[in-house]
């Protein structure tokens, strides 16, 4: 059942906000298991009943400090901070060169209560967190994308239900959204698989990380060159761009070494009958993506943009309140 048809139980608030033990959320795992599992329940409250939260940060603001140009992430942190009464201010362009960052951080503590990053650089996030007293959030790092991450595991829970056992295939580069999934997915208890080209793993450390994760959840990560072997069980195919912002001059080479890996009706059929089609947004069309399967029924890649809203929620009445 959709979550949007009526007739469908409320919702109930998970009771007093929970506050955050970490101060920052800029890597995934900064978020315990426990706060994770609050966090998708408070999520499911605020999209089934916003009205209740539509006074929780008043008088409340955040800045947006984007470096690099963004739909999604802009607009639903902007009509979060809108919605639940607080405000927020935008600004973009490279942070600290007109500058220096310790100094924009200083300034913003006194003016926010908190600061959403979205950067080229995990290095400039961690600097922001150094030097300001406020919450700082990675909206976006070359390393890292837990409000992404959030969204899409928020996305599964309503297809799917419990989350354990479930098998995530992430078909493209192991890049900061491939990163995040396998360290949430890993300590939820959710199956993760990888399948890329030879030279686009992701960042070792990362995957000692979540070896360990994985060691103690019981749950499985696959790192591989095979699409077969990925998907194989697969209860969600996602996929990204080949080419991220940053890296256009490694385009063509890119399209050359991920063509094998474009997810198509032929690939799909790899995965369970009912396995669902997942996309961060933006896709290009025709590349990592067919538009037959961007279309297609199993295709949930707008209940996740949705859903970056409702987690988001869930994150600043976490960590403002």
């Amino acid at each position: 059942m959709s979550p949007r048809q009526p007739g469908r139980a409320r919702v109930a608030a998970p009771g007093p906000i929970l506050k955050c033990a970490a101060s920052d959320l800029l890597r995934d795992l900064d978020l315990t298991n426990d706060e994770v599992h609050y966090l998708l329940e408070l999520a499911a409250a605020v999209k089934r009943n916003p009205g209740d939260y539509a006074h929780a940060l008043e008088g409340k603001s955040i800045a947006l400090l984007f470096e690099k140009p963004s739909l999604r992430t802009r607009l639903t942190f902007e009509i979060a901070m809108k919605q639940m009464g607080g405000g927020s201010v935008f600004c973009d362009g490279p942070i600290g060169v007109r500058e220096p960052l310790k100094d924009v951080a200083r300034n913003l503590d006194r003016w926010v209560e908190g600061i959403v990053a979205r950067v080229f650089s995990q290095a400039t996030v961690e600097g922001l967190a150094h030097w300001s007293s406020v919450p700082v959030i990675n909206a976006l790092s070359d390393a890292y994308h837990p409000c992404q991450a959030l969204a899409d595991i928020q996305t599964m829970r309503e297809r799917f239900g419990a989350l354990k056992g479930l098998k995530l295939a992430f078909i493209g580069d192991g890049n900061n959204v491939a990163q995040s999934l396998m360290l949430t997915c890993l300590r939820l208890g959710m199956d993760f698989a990888l399948a890329c080209p030879e030279g686009y793993l992701p960042n070792p450390d990362l995957v000692m990380q979540a070896e360990g994760l994985s060691a103690v959840s019981g749950a499985s990560l696959t790192v591989t060159h095979s699409t077969e072997q990925a998907l194989d069980g697969a209860h969600a195919i996602y996929t990204d761009v080949w080419t991220s912002m940053g890296q256009e001059q490694e385009a063509n080479e890119r399209k050359r070494a991920f063509h094998p890996y474009q997810v198509n009706d032929e690939l799909c059929a790899m995965a369970r009958p009912e396995a669902v089609f997942m996309h961060c947004l933006p896709a290009k069309r025709g590349e990592e993506v067919t538009d037959s399967v961007m279309e297609s029924e199993r295709s949930v890649v707008f209940d996740q943009a949705e859903n970056r809203l409702h987690a988001q929620k869930a994150l600043l009445l976490m960590m403002l309140s």
